[in-house]
């Protein structure tokens, strides 16, 4: 099971805007029920995208820049990214199809 990687803020600009694929950014905090709830799926969908699409999280607890500058009030936000721009997103817990058609989306514009 690949596990996504905890990125910070300032990671974030070479992480996610200038990666090469398309990036699912995972913002979460441990204290977040739902967030614990999407993270096995977010799990499984890095491991079925292995190579295709990056899978990072942000904690917004410790992290507050980047969740702020990109409107993050609910979470866990699912926020994917291709070529430094939000092409997708999901707010709260969703089954995991949701979570691949955003993805597919995505990887298909």
């Amino acid at each position: 099971m690949v596990k996504p990687r905890e990125v910070t803020d300032a990671e974030f600009e070479g992480e996610v805007l200038k990666a090469e694929v398309p990036v699912l950014v995972d913002f979460w905090a441990p204290w977040c029920g739902p967030c614990r709830m999407v993270a096995p799926i977010v799990e499984e969908l890095a491991d079925e995208y292995g190579g295709k699409v990056k899978f990072v999280k942000l904690n917004t607890d410790d992290n507050f820049n980047t969740a702020a500058s990109y409107g993050i009030r609910s979470i866990p936000t699912l926020i994917v990214f291709k070529g430094g721009q939000p092409v997708g997103q999901i707010i709260g817990f969703r089954p995991k199809g949701d979570l691949k058609r955003v993805i597919d989306q995505a990887l298909s514009a």
